[in-house]
């Protein structure tokens, strides 16, 4: 099961207890898998269409315990994408209007109102009726992809105003949903991993969000040691190189002015290096007749670098 297949299962067996939670998850789930069927006799049937079962599972849950409505469960397969599609179909217009009027998709005169973009706010006036409102949106046109590859929360509206409305739901939560257009529909998503977890917490899919918090904790670990290891790396190359030029330089002055024109200490410095190429700046200074700290070696070694740089210009400036 892929990781939004893992998250719809855990929200299909979330069950809030308060009417109108149910009642705004239930609102989602119409306006974005749902359709409304108007005979013509101006008779009413409502039907919830799906591929997922844990989907079909919690439309079928939803009106059976909020409103003690009897469904009809519908299950035919797709032979071209090779897909079950599940249908929760309420047939009968008393109570197909008793839901559409709780939800307020119709208006007081029992006609569908267009003016109505995904949800009436008197459906989501509290702040816990907004949380069953997106996890019934993610629930019915919702995804996200493996925390394990790449961070991204998308819901797909089949409408701009859908999508600028449910935008300013979640982002009444603090979120930075952006809208993006694909193709006819238009997506509301989220890319940081921080948002992500806590759009989780709003839906109040708490395990997902376990999950997601361990893969963000170990990817943390991961680059934290990365950039150590690239930090090290770094420093070890540049000491390498730092050496090998010493090296050259040293043994540069050797064959072309002998060690006998410099000076006691940068002799030392000289033979020293020479003889322990990888040791590094501290150890050398514990190798030296006479001892020396890290910068004292530097400051030798620099100096030598300086006095091979002269003799490569003909300059016969050679005292410490």
């Amino acid at each position: 099961m892929s990781f939004s297949g893992e998250i719809k299962d855990e929200l299909s067996r979330h069950w809030k207890k308060a009417r109108h939670c149910q009642i705004a998850e239930l609102a989602a789930l119409l306006s974005l898998c749902g359709n409304i069927c108007v005979s013509s006799r101006d008779t009413y049937c409502i039907k919830i269409r799906t591929e997922n079962i844990a989907v079909a599972r919690k439309g079928f849950t939803l009106i059976k315990k909020t409103f003690n409505i009897e469904t009809d469960i519908a299950i035919r397969r797709n032979l071209i994408k090779d897909s079950v599609i599940y249908a929760v179909v309420v047939k009968k217009h008393e109570d197909a209007l008793r839901v559409l009027q709780a939800t307020k998709l119709v208006n007081e005169n029992h006609t569908i109102d267009q003016d109505v973009l995904i949800v009436n706010h008197l459906v989501v006036q509290q702040s816990c009726c907004k949380r069953a409102f997106i996890r019934g949106a993610f629930l019915a046109a919702g995804s996200m992809s493996n925390p394990t590859k790449a961070y991204h929360f998308e819901i797909v509206c089949p409408t701009h105003g859908m999508a600028s409305e449910l935008q300013s739901m979640m982002n009444s939560f603090e979120m930075d949903a952006k809208i993006v257009q694909r193709k006819k529909s238009f997506v509301v998503y989220l890319k940081e991993g921080s948002q992500i977890a806590d759009i989780l917490n709003i839906m109040e899919a708490h395990v997902a969000l376990m999950e997601l918090e361990n893969v963000r904790i170990l990817k943390e670990m991961r680059n934290t040691v990365n950039r150590k290891v690239n930090c090290e790396t770094a420093n070890i190359s540049k000491t390498v190189s730092a050496a090998v030029k010493q090296m050259e330089d040293i043994s540069y002055i050797r064959d072309t002015i002998g060690f006998e024109k410099l000076s006691e200490g940068l002799e030392d410095i000289a033979i020293t290096r020479l003889a322990y190429p990888e040791a590094t700046l501290k150890e050398l200074g514990e190798l030296l007749p006479v001892p020396l700290g890290k910068s004292g070696v530097n400051h030798r070694l620099r100096k030598l670098s300086e006095i091979a740089e002269k003799v490569r210009q003909n300059k016969e400036d050679y005292n410490d």
